[in-house]
């Protein structure tokens, strides 16, 4: 359970979070929803499709992808925020920042949760803006940072790694008191195509933190390279990769295409019940 604002969030059932970027580099959907309009009508598609949570990025964290200053994200962010606050006022927004400042302008205009690419570790003001704000925090395993990322990453144990990185943050944040935590392995940063295959085949050791885990696999290159296709064709695979993250404890999905993803949980929920 994690409390957004007054507005409780259980995890009786999976969540969806639907992608909303608002960059013109990201790898499957740059440049699509640059105007607010265009990405106000793609927020009411993600909630008609039934997605619970919107998550909204102006920064693109794919390998090697360009620097943003502060200055240009809040200006692709905020009207979008403030639009979608206005026209959705119930609906649950996260904003994917990791800058402090960002963070605490987009709290201001009603973002409900903070998705943290580096845990608080790229900007040492976020972690008091998040307790500052009690806001939900979403905390993702990175190797290097996006420029980086994918030059080679190396581990020992990947998963006993991420565990250890995630373990280590948390103690961090609960002593920041703050308590609203989820985590995420982080697919496809800084791991290889193996690296991501033996998270997956493991995934139920993150359930032992005791925090809901976010898997964000959609239309990823560890799919689409796996299959020798573009990410357009990749949502048969995300949907494979999701239901496996599903059986394995995953709390949250989150994914470009909500519908898919919504049809996925019915037919999972129905399928655990008939165990």
């Amino acid at each position: 359970m994690i409390n957004c604002r007054g507005k409780i969030i259980e995890f009786e059932r999976p969540i969806i979070m639907g992608i909303l970027n608002m960059t013109p580099d990201s790898f499957y959907d740059g440049g699509k929803y640059q105007s607010t309009e265009k990405a106000l009508k793609k927020a009411e598609s993600l909630l008609s499709d039934g997605a619970d949570i919107i998550d909204i990025g102006a920064v693109s964290t794919r390998p090697q992808a360009d620097e943003v200053s502060p200055e240009e994200e809040l200006e692709r962010l905020l009207p979008v925020l403030k639009s979608i606050r206005k026209y959705f006022p119930d609906s649950i927004l996260s904003v994917d920042t990791f800058r402090g400042s960002i963070a605490k302008a987009a709290l201001d205009e009603g973002a409900d949760i903070i998705n943290d690419v580096y845990a608080g570790q790229y900007d040492h003001t976020m972690i008091p803006v998040i307790s500052e704000y009690k806001a939900p925090y979403i905390i993702m395993h990175m190797q290097g940072t996006p420029a980086t990322m994918q030059k080679d990453p190396q581990y020992e144990h990947v998963v006993k790694s991420i565990l250890f990185f995630l373990s280590e943050r948390i103690a961090v944040l609960k002593q920041a008191g703050i308590a609203d935590i989820i985590i995420d392995p982080g697919f496809g940063f800084g791991k290889t195509q193996r690296h991501n295959f033996e998270i997956l085949a493991k995934l139920e050791y993150f359930t032992t933190l005791d925090f809901p885990v976010l898997v964000g696999l959609s239309r990823k290159s560890m799919i689409y390279k796996s299959l020798d296709i573009h990410p357009q064709d990749a949502l048969n695979g995300t949907t494979v990769l999701n239901t496996i993250a599903l059986e394995k404890g995953a709390a949250i999905l989150r994914v470009h295409d909500v519908k898919e993803a919504n049809e996925l949980v019915k037919l999972h929920a129905l399928y655990r019940e008939s165990l």
